[in-house]
């Protein structure tokens, strides 16, 4: 057996925490004795961040047993605790803080005997030498695992860290032909279903219904511009996933095209990936993001030259080796591995600055972000997310022009806010900065980031045109914020030498006359209406766009000189050069050019104001950004008033068909006016023909399975009385509740007075914005800890997939109303077809439904939905499925019948 250090054990609750002695004692450790309890020695514990914080973050040293995890089981993931480690070593799981702190010594006992037991796989051939150089750099781990690889006098290897020389090259391959366009018939589409759900799988006719629907969206379009567009609401339980699967997968396979299947968050696009697992053998699946989530081999190379990154480094490498793709957000980088290191450190890491050199980076054949493209062009189904096919839409095509022709939007209902963020317009200090640094690099600053003029310098060195324009562009570039812009905010800091900050000053004048008393004096940052334009504002605002356009015009001729050599050099050019104007040419225009066309579009609209009551085609609104009181930005953001028109236009009219799927679509049952908003949420109603409608009920029985729970006397507005709601319902259902809050400081006011008497009770309470943990790390927390709690926000709303027992019970501690901001308020005028209340409440429905449809995600969950506002309208019911019972009691009452219906 590996030696192991003669180390105490250290695990924390909620105001208490256990310390196993080197004699086996376990004593309780209190907050702010922590350093002079542990009297130097180094102790075990599971993810340091969340411990230490939870211990008033002393200053100590520790043995995280995920560090020693990551190493040893590389690619892999767990729920970061006592019990989640136990889980994934297949060892009994502990129930106490006690037990916890006993096993964490067999923990690390048996992840160095695995790798001992692996140390000749070619996998950890260079481990040892990886191992002692994050030794060197001061990883606690090393002598251990060197024992356990029998090299304890490994000297350190740095070649272990060169990923660029170990992961796998990628070739080039010929350009893919069109596809055909064959349809694929429903009886196809039926038979690849049951196939693909074997031969012992239950029954559910919707499903095969519902594949058979959506065969239309792959018939062959008739006319340009007119893809088949079919709206399929599928009921939670349908089996929505491999309903679509099914048409999409025969529809590449007979065709030799790719079908993009497009859904709204990370944690889906991954269950799809695995629900593709079942596809025929040869069906190539690729899941795709955008170049920001993956990791750069050349950033990694700069990074290794910072002694404090040689830790983690070596664990990325470790894991760089095992990823099935590179992708550090999401992917198989567990999610904690950024709370244990930082999130800067990922950043730094991934291709983040827009900064990618393509063919003229020395790593360019090995690069992880090329390979996934290129496997995405051979791909027959490609699951992506709207903020990607969005983006890449407004670009003019994904991945160098490519356009699909078939989509699949799953999680439809998300479109409208997914084509708001894609089509927004962001004109603000940070923004202008980004681009300025993207251009000049750093100015002065410590930092890695590589200017143009240094990402060109060969090109400059052997082509006047491209010097000439370069140096205009650059000198042009300095009418940009200037680092450490926000210091200059004030009027009477500065003077108005920087068109940009100039701008940025006025605007701050205008929010600060506009906002508020409350607003003005209060910590947080607020916006304010644009109109009518302070007329101050006017004339700086032309001297920026005159400034701007400066910087457009040598940037438009540096982009065309790229353009000509490519045209007028094709037969001399090397494959690489080819690659790198190329890729150079698309950056300068998509992360400058289009940049600055849309400011100056905005700077030069401002003078042209819609009249009170007129309908705007844009909505155009300041913010100030406050960080802890003090004023760091302003905002002038400009919204398409329906971004889903934008949407159609650039993505539905180039397609030749497109499914729009979601439990969600419609607010209310099969009626004209339900599907009428459904088509306006997802933009169908702009469709030059009309969409084909769908609709399949889930077939779980509510009326058994759920019940809905209306708490008539809380007053939540008493902190009080709202945290011993929820503390008394968490306890009648034992744990597995979910805690749902509409703003951040109620969440963690709540949090603070319950989670110490629930810990009491047994019940382990996790908190998103309290736990030093991410919110893909809590769910994977709650998912694995069948009686423990989650608080959270609207993120947790949308994103929680939890099937069984371990989410029993949702509570929301108010009705979901949309936030009264000025976005808001106009879209609720103009496009609510004059009922701006009915607007409204089909907003708060569609939030309702997407809470209850956590609930149930098998046909034998059970579960109870609780909403603490004792306010809501009898109007807002119908969110609900119809037939699940709705019970309006006080909180003693509902407790009493929670417990009974969930032991039941």
């Amino acid at each position: 057996m590996p030696f192991l250090p003669d180390s105490p054990a250290l695990v924390a609750g909620h105001g208490r925490a256990v310390l196993l002695t080197h004699g086996g004692e376990a004593v309780e450790i209190r907050p702010g004795s922590v350093a002079k309890q542990l009297g130097g020695a180094v102790p075990l514990l599971v993810h340091g961040p969340a411990t230490l914080k939870r211990l008033g973050n002393p200053a100590v040293q520790v043995l995280d047993l995920l560090e020693l995890f990551a190493f040893v089981c590389p690619a892999r993931g767990l729920a970061p605790t006592p019990a989640g480690l136990a889980r994934a070593l297949e060892m009994e799981v502990p129930e106490t803080l006690e037990e916890g702190a006993r096993l964490l010594a067999p923990m690390a006992e048996a992840l160095l005997a695995r790798l001992a037991a692996g140390k000749n796989v070619p996998a950890n051939q260079d481990a040892a030498g990886l191992a002692a150089r994050m030794g060197a750099a001061g990883w606690g781990w090393a002598p251990y695992v060197l024992a356990a690889l029998g090299q304890p006098a490994a000297r350190p290897d740095g070649m272990a860290m060169r990923l660029w020389k170990r992961l796998p090259k990628w070739e080039e391959s010929a350009p893919r032909p069109p596809p055909s366009a064959f349809a694929v018939t429903s009886g196809q589409a039926r038979a690849r279903l049951a196939t693909l759900l074997g031969p012992e799988a239950e029954q559910r006719p919707a499903q095969a219904d519902y594949a058979s629907a959506a065969t239309a969206a792959f018939e062959p379009r008739q006319a340009e511009g007119q893809p088949h567009v079919v709206l399929a609401e599928a009921g939670t339980g349908t089996g929505k996933t491999l309903g679509y699967l099914a048409p999409a997968s025969l529809w590449a396979q007979q065709n030799k095209g790719a079908v993009w299947v497009s859904t709204f968050t990370r944690h889906l696009q991954r269950q799809i990936e695995q629900e593709a697992g079942r596809l025929p053998e040869g069906t190539k699946v690729v899941l795709r993001k955008g170049r920001e989530n993956y990791l750069c081999l050349l950033n990694f190379e700069d990074a290794m030259g910072v002694e404090r990154y040689a830790v983690p480094l070596g664990l990325v490498a470790r894991w760089a080796m095992a990823s099935a793709d590179g992708d550090l957000f999401g992917g198989d980088l567990p999610g904690w591995f950024a709370e244990l290191y930082g999130h800067g450190l990922l950043a730094q890491i991934a291709d983040r600055r827009g900064e990618c050199i393509h063919a003229a980076c020395p790593h360019f054949s090995a690069c992880v972000i090329e390979r996934v493209i290129r496997n995405a062009r051979e791909a027959d189904l490609v699951i992506a997310n709207h903020a990607l096919v969005m983006a890449q839409a407004v670009w003019g095509g994904l991945d160098d022009d490519y356009v699909p022709t078939r989509y699949v939007f799953d999680e439809g209902h998300h479109i409208f806010d997914a084509a708001d963020s894609a089509f927004a317009v962001e004109l603000s200090g940070a923004a202008m900065a980004e681009l300025r640094r993207w251009l000049l690099g750093a100015e002065g600053a410590r930092s890695r980031a590589r200017g143009l003029a240094r990402r060109l310098e060969d090109f400059a060195a052997t082509d006047d045109a491209i010097k000439r324009t370069l140096d205009a562009a650059l000198l042009a570039a300095k009418a940009l914020p200037a680092p450490m812009f926000s210091t200059r905010l004030d009027p009477e800091l500065e003077s108005d030498k920087n068109p940009a900050e100039a701008f940025l000053r006025a605007l701050r004048v205008q929010a600060l006359a506009r906002g508020t008393e409350a607003e003005i004096k209060g910590a947080m940052g607020f916006e304010v209406d644009l109109h009518p334009i302070d007329p101050g504002i006017l004339p700086v605002a032309a001297a920026l766009s005159a400034a701007l356009e400066k910087l457009r015009l040598p940037l438009v001729a540096l982009r065309q000189r790229f353009l000509e050599r490519l045209e007028a050099e094709a037969e001399t050019l090397e494959e690489t050069s080819r690659q790198r104007l190329e890729g150079t040419a698309r950056s300068i225009k998509r992360r400058a050019i289009d940049s600055i066309t849309a400011w100056r579009r905005i700077l030069d609209g401002l003078a042209a104001e819609a009249k009170p009551g007129e309908r705007p085609g844009r909505i155009e609104f300041l913010r100030l950004d406050r960080e802890a009181g003090t004023d760091r930005d302003v905002l002038l953001l400009s919204h398409l008033l329906d971004p889903t028109e934008a949407f159609i236009e650039t993505i539905a009219r180039p397609a030749h068909g497109m499914l729009i799927t979601s439990a969600t679509l419609r607010d209310g049952t099969d009626n004209e006016t339900a599907w009428e908003g459904a088509e306006a949420r997802t933009g169908a109603a702009h469709l030059a023909a009309p969409a084909i409608r769908a609709a399949f009920g889930s077939p779980f029985d509510y009326a058994d399975r759920t019940r809905i729970a209306l708490i008539t006397d809380v007053n939540t507005q008493d902190m009080g009385a709202l945290a011993g709601a929820y503390q008394a319902l968490f306890q009648a259902a034992g744990g597995g509740g979910l805690g749902l809050f509409t703003a951040i400081s109620r969440l963690r006011a709540v949090q603070a007075r319950i989670a110490k008497p629930l810990e009491e009770a047994g019940i382990a309470l996790y908190a998103q914005h309290v736990d030093a943990m991410d919110n893909a790390t809590l769910v994977d927390i709650f998912r694995a800890e069948e009686h423990s709690c989650l608080l959270g926000t609207d993120a947790m709303r949308d994103g929680v997939d939890i099937p069984g027992n371990a989410l029993r019970l949702v509570v929301f501690e108010r009705t979901p109303w949309p936030r009264p901001d000025i976005l808001h308020r106009t879209r609720r005028t103009h496009l609510s077809g004059g009922a701006p209340k009915d607007y409204d409440d089909a907003i708060v429905r569609l939030r309702l439904r997407q809470a209850f449809g956590r609930l149930i995600r098998r046909a034998d969950d059970r579960g109870v939905f609780v909403l603490l506002d004792r306010q809501m309208p009898s109007r807002l019911l119908s969110a609900f499925p119809e037939g699940a019972p709705v019970i309006r009691s006080g909180l003693a009452e509902a407790v009493a019948g929670i417990r009974r219906f969930l032991q039941g």
